[in-house]
């Protein structure tokens, strides 16, 4: 029986010349039209193939019109956080602030000396533009950046254990956001993982009664997104660095978090910082740099001059290197570290951290007034919020969420209201929990207010 479906599938001139169609010529080219078309018609003859109606030719136009705005329109947008969670992982994490996107214009806006020596009027190394800054804050012998931690990790254990033993404790076999996992990079990079102690309690001996002569690092990682408390023991680095040197191994440290230093007004006494951790003796330390560091996505590798050299020489580090807009993004956060005063007052993740809980009031307040001017009701609560990022899981930061209260008789009111404010040209993430709809103001500024307010009295169900 001969399939009636093909022949209601209309033909690509006969959709070109659709008034839908000629409309978009005004926006689109004539190339990327007639691919949505072909696309569309092509799913059309695979339900054709299968027996299944296809459409008719309004239907098909309008997808044909979706897949276009779907391909033409910007997918990656400005996001108002409304969570209270600082460095929101599905957000981007650390913001960077104007100051550091003021700076790195004139760098991406044209050409630079990005691999060219303007004193030598030769060909130069990239690395060199912020290697020294990095050495300076961290006072580490020598530094290097790659394209993330995750990257650090890897190519450090790829460098030096490949086909070798790294030890490591069972408590720090950790997983972090994205399906990171340690084991899995340790198996990747070829070192083979030699498990320690148990998940709870891991002490010296346990590493060094495991060292063998096919062991070359002795591998730290930091819990930098939970911790263990009761009954529980891990070694300290200091002490892992002796060990390592008396058996002449490598001692790594993956710090995750990427706290440089510890700026004063900010409890973060439990957060090991990279300086501190580098005096232990450690060789090599890696962390990440849009965490609690609060700059673009990388990775920094910094130690020991003689190892640092050594993976920087690795053919895998075109691979993993970073690019133009990245170092100069780097080295204008970095920059903001020479001066205690100029981080706490250009660097959105300190600024955020330390916020004091009378100001964050007066902004729940605000917001409350202003849901008040368009008459949506609401009341302020106390909240908990989180610094966020895989970091500082111990710590609940003080703060102040306004939350929208539910019209008598309207079912699913803050789902709605949260999906609608999702779909705006500038969305804005709230807090949807247990039916209710909250906005955590630690992490939205004075000039968000009035766009909140005004954009959820808009998108009422």
């Amino acid at each position: 029986m001969k399939n009636e479906e093909f022949k209601k599938i209309p033909a690509v001139d006969k959709l070109l010349n659709q008034i839908e169609i000629l409309k978009l010529k005004e926006k689109f080219s004539t190339e990327l039209i007639t691919y949505a078309i072909r696309q569309i018609l092509n799913h059309e003859r695979e339900k054709a193939v299968r027996r299944i109606s296809v459409s008719n030719i309004d239907k098909i136009v309008k997808k044909i019109k979706l897949l276009i705005n779907l391909i033409a329109e910007k997918s990656l947008k400005p996001v108002l956080n409304a969570t209270g969670i600082i460095l929101h992982t599905n957000l981007g994490r650390a913001p960077l602030g104007k100051m550091v996107l003021k700076a790195i214009e004139p760098i991406i806006d044209g050409y630079s000396n990005l691999e060219f020596d303007l004193q030598m009027g030769k060909r130069g190394q990239r690395d060199t533009h912020i290697s020294e800054l990095i050495k300076f804050v961290t006072k580490a012998e020598d530094a290097i950046v790659v394209n993330n931690n995750a990257a650090g990790v890897f190519l450090t254990l790829k460098t030096f254990a490949q086909r070798k033993e790294v030890i490591i404790s069972r408590g720090e076999l950790i997983e972090i956001g994205g399906s990171f996992r340690i084991p899995e990079i340790m198996k990747a990079s070829g070192a083979k993982m030699v498990e320690v102690g148990t998940t709870n309690r891991t002490h010296l001996a346990d590493y060094e009664n495991a060292i063998t002569e096919r062991t070359k690092i002795i591998l730290k990682v930091h819990k930098s997104n939970y911790y263990v408390g009761g009954f529980a023991e891990e070694v300290e680095l200091k002490a892992l660095s002796k060990l390592a040197k008396k058996h002449n191994l490598i001692s790594v440290f993956d710090i995750g978090s990427g706290l440089l230093q510890k700026p004063e007004g900010i409890n973060l006494k439990n957060e090991p910082d990279v300086r501190n951790s580098l005096k232990s003796g450690v060789d090599i330390i890696t962390f990440s740099c849009d965490k609690i560091l609060g700059g673009p996505q990388a990775g920094i590798i910094a130690g020991k001059k003689e190892l640092i050299s050594k993976i920087a020489k690795s053919p895998l580090m075109r691979t993993l290197r970073v690019g133009k807009m990245t170092i100069a993004a780097l080295s204008s956060v970095l920059t903001l570290y020479l001066k205690a005063e100029n981080l706490q007052a250009n660097l959105p993740v300190f600024q955020m951290l330390n916020r004091k809980k009378l100001y964050l009031k007066k902004l729940a307040e605000r917001l409350k007034s202003e849901f008040e001017k368009y008459n949506v009701k609401s009341k302020i609560l106390k909240t908990k919020a989180r610094c966020g990022g895989g970091t500082l899981p111990e710590i609940k930061i003080d703060s102040f969420s306004v939350m929208l209260i539910s019209p008598e008789n309207c079912k699913n009111f803050a789902e709605n209201v949260f999906k609608n404010l999702l779909k705006l040209n500038l969305p804005i993430l709230a807090i949807l929990r247990e039916g209710d709809l909250h906005f955590d103001v630690l992490t939205i500024y004075e000039n968000d207010i009035s766009y909140i307010a005004k954009s959820v009295s808009e998108n009422l169900p």
